[in-house]
């Protein structure tokens, strides 16, 4: 083994998986702790608020020696004695207030959607903090923005144009100096409610006639950031222009879709530069891979064990696990030699996960 990690944060298993293959001992902080992350780490706690999740780690930390400290979302900026293997938390927090990452694209000469004036409408609403898309909305005059306001009293946000566009992003690995793009993804939207803006699925790689123009300002853009180890930037990719959203400073959801694209370990690569140094050549896609996480249609108990179909599934419920409707439930794969190909035996797959949830 080449040393024990924790791996911490709200969800941990697409880190945690990869650290077991790449021959690391695992142990993870996490507030599902489905099965599959049993599978690949040696123990585990779970928290519920992320309020908890300082304790978590401590209590884990007094069980167990580590050698590398791995966040994911929710523990980014947490202080730690352990070695971090990732962005200082200096370098994290601009990253975590969306005003401040605008304007760094900026300074960066990024093209990102402009802010607007207030009473300037329709609007992209977001809170200044915050992951997931969760409270993002799109206001279209002043009623709608006194409702979001008294639904969300004392959050500041920013406000920004609407840009039209297909939802991406590229996962890049980064020393604190350089940057390499590995990958260019589509990236799923939920589509409505409170996370209409949250992540739901990937596919990887990207086709777009902008991806090279997406790939290359990722970069800079990650060189720039003084952050390491992998990291995403979020676009809207245009018909004739891509616009940066956001900058993540940790493993991103795309990990799966990625590492199966493109037949790489991304948490190798994390290690390797957060070490100074980054892949050469860069990984490139053999295949495309799709991801797409269902959610409770209904408040539910799931009573079927869905382990059995773990060839093509992910964040694997323990039987009879309560959801709410709205939760999420599993993860699903596709893979194929084209987008149309994964997207056909994702669809396959679906409907047999489906029979498993009635």
């Amino acid at each position: 083994m080449k040393g024990r990690v924790l791996v911490a944060g709200f969800a941990t298993r697409h880190v945690a998986q990869s650290a077991h293959r790449a021959g690391y001992e695992v142990c993870a902080v996490d507030h599902f702790c489905d099965q599959d992350l049993a599978w690949c780490t040696e123990d585990r706690e779970k928290f519920d608020e992320l309020d908890d999740l300082p304790d978590a780690i401590s209590r884990i930390a007094r069980r167990h020696t580590f050698d590398l400290f791995v966040p994911t979302s929710g523990a980014e900026d947490l202080p730690t004695t352990i070695p971090l293997c990732g962005s200082p938390r200096d370098r994290i927090a601009r990253f975590l207030d969306k005003l401040e990452t605008q304007h760094f694209f900026d300074a960066c000469a990024v093209p990102v959607p402009r802010f607007l004036a207030p009473g300037e409408y329709p609007a992209m609403i977001k809170p200044r903090r915050g992951a997931g898309g969760w409270r993002n909305a799109i206001i279209h005059d002043k009623k709608e923005m006194a409702a979001w306001e008294a639904l969300y009293p004392d959050v500041p946000f920013i406000r920004q144009e609407l840009v039209a566009g297909i939802a991406a992003s590229v996962c890049c690995v980064t020393d604190g100096i350089r940057a390499r793009a590995i990958a260019a993804n589509e990236q799923y939207l939920r589509g409505s409610g409170e996370s209409a803006f949250g992540f739901c699925g990937s596919v990887t790689p990207f086709e777009h006639p902008l991806c090279r123009q997406m790939m290359a300002a990722a970069e800079n853009v990650a060189a720039a950031s003084g952050c390491r180890g992998t990291i995403g930037i979020d676009f809207v990719a245009g018909d004739d222009s891509a616009w940066a959203i956001e900058v993540n400073p940790r493993f991103q959801g795309t990990v799966d879709t990625v590492e199966m694209a493109c037949g790489c370990n991304l948490f190798d690569l994390h290690v390797s530069a957060c070490r100074g140094r980054l892949p050469e050549p860069v990984p490139r896609p053999r295949q495309v891979a799709a991801r797409s996480i269902l959610f409770a249609d209904r408040d539910m108990t799931l009573a079927a064990d869905l382990s059995p179909l773990k060839a093509f599934v992910a964040d694997i419920p323990w039987p009879g696990t309560h959801f709410e409707a709205g939760q999420a439930l599993v993860s699903v794969y596709g893979w194929g030699t084209t987008r149309a190909s994964a997207l056909a035996v994702l669809d396959k797959h679906i409907t047999t996960v489906r029979q498993y949830m009635r």
